[in-house]
């Protein structure tokens, strides 16, 4: 079984991720890659004990690490490009407390899969330096400055006083990062679930729960939802309504057009991207290009397609001339400019771009190949429709199949999801494979 998933390394702690893995990637890293480390980590409790267990191994086999503490993902591909280094990242993201996971990302950009297999193989050796070789940690205390200072000159134009902001922190990395970010350009600030203690990490609030921000929204203009490691976000208009990610990519598309910022015209999503989105872009004559999951495949999407925005339904967007990588807070700041630039609330800007019914299952299974089995095939077959898209797909982080239908009916992409993940989940309990 491969190693590394659609996002690095990931599992539940000291079961499929343990520190003998996080030691010999360090290892690794420092043998074949730089001997220049930068580590950042998430709330989880489990990043201390993971990301000792890299350090040494990193040191062992002679590099200097620079410990860079809690910072978002984003942060750390800002840190590795402006400092030309290689960085781990400890965080599971999105995923439970219990989860843990180790992103490497070289000069800000995460690695190809090609180059993790390399990795993956090398992990099997352990190198030790010898006695005058072993590497040294740096506690690397100007990270928060650096970051933070970069995002805030990214958009120095931008005036936000007179705007109040809720933040649900999700108990996560950025818990500092983006409320003092928004403070420096002028907003007001209101911060929840900003108390990490190593177990709440998106626990009932962040991202993938809304409905904990809604009730907190009393007369603020927007809410921003992070999830763990702050490498996406959600938003809340002022009605207490959800924002979700191919609606913000839709606006900011728009926008970027009008600045001449969207290059050669085109926009990247998935192929799990509202069909609505496409067919908003395609209204106003702009591109619209579809990649697989993974933020990794829509940057390379961008790149081949030579696009400056892409992103996913999840709030996990890239903004090429802005960073590497998806960024929670830098989506937010560009929305936000949006918003203000066009003089709406975010309620009426938001309605703008059309919501196609969409029906999305997760079904528990560790068999990832089941798809393949061909009553699910023909069943996908006899469902589809010209007007319906139907996609089956392994998680890539979870022991997970999903079933995702879209189209303009609700009722009968309800009906086809559900008619698919019954059919899987009978097969995976072994009946038939």
């Amino acid at each position: 079984m491969r190693l590394f998933g659609t996002d690095g390394i990931r599992g539940v702690v000291n079961e499929e991720l343990t520190p003998d893995i996080a030691f010999k990637l360090g290892n690794t890293l420092a043998k074949f890659v730089d001997k220049r480390i930068f580590v950042a980590k998430d709330t989880r409790a489990s990043c201390d004990m993971l990301e000792a267990a890299l350090i040494a191994g990193a040191t062992a086999s002679g590099a200097t690490v620079y410990r860079c503490g809690i910072l978002p993902t984003p942060a750390l591909a800002v840190l590795t490009k402006l400092e030309d280094a290689v960085g781990v990242m400890i965080s599971a993201s999105h995923n439970p407390p219990e989860f843990n996971g180790l992103k490497v990302i070289s000069r800000g950009f995460k690695l190809p899969d090609e180059v993790e297999d390399t990795l993956e193989k090398r992990m099997k050796e352990v190198h030790y330096s010898t006695f005058d070789e072993i590497g040294r940690v740096v506690d690397y205390k100007l990270a928060f400055e650096e970051y933070s200072n970069y995002v805030v000159q990214q958009f120095s134009d931008l005036d936000l006083s007179g705007l109040k902001i809720l933040v649900d922190a999700g108990n996560g990395a950025a818990y500092e990062t983006t409320p003092y970010v928004l403070g420096q350009l002028g907003a007001r600030v209101e911060v929840i679930n900003n108390v990490p203690d190593g177990f709440n990490i998106n626990v009932n609030c962040g991202s993938t729960n809304p409905e904990i921000s809604a009730s907190k929204m009393t007369n603020h203009h927007l809410a921003i939802l992070h999830d763990g490691d702050a490498d996406r976000c959600i938003l809340l208009d002022e009605k207490r309504q959800e924002v979700n990610g191919d609606r913000v990519i839709g606006l900011c598309a728009v926008q970027m057009k009008a600045e001449n910022r969207l290059k050669n015209n085109t926009v990247v999503g998935t192929v799990l991207s509202n069909k609505g989105l496409e067919v908003f872009l395609k209204g106003l004559g702009i591109r619209f290009e579809r990649a697989k999951v993974g933020d990794r495949y829509v940057l390379e999407k961008m790149m081949e397609v030579g696009s400056m925005i892409g992103g996913e339904y999840s709030g996990h967007i890239i903004f090429l001339d802005r960073s590497t990588t998806g960024d929670g807070l830098i989506t937010s700041l560009e929305l936000i400019s949006t918003m203000i630039k066009r003089e709406k609330p975010l309620s009426e800007l938001s309605s703008e771009v059309p919501d196609y019914p969409q029906a999305m299952i997760n079904v528990k299974t560790k068999n990832k190949l089941i798809m393949e089995n061909e009553e699910v095939k023909k069943l996908i077959d006899e469902l589809k429709r010209d007007d319906v898209d139907i996609v089956v797909r392994p998680s890539g982080t979870e022991p997970l199949v999903r079933v995702f239908v879209q189209g303009p009916d609700q009722e009968y992409i309800s009906t086809a999801a559900y008619t698919i993940a019954n059919k899987i989940e009978e097969l995976s309990k072994g009946e038939k494979c």
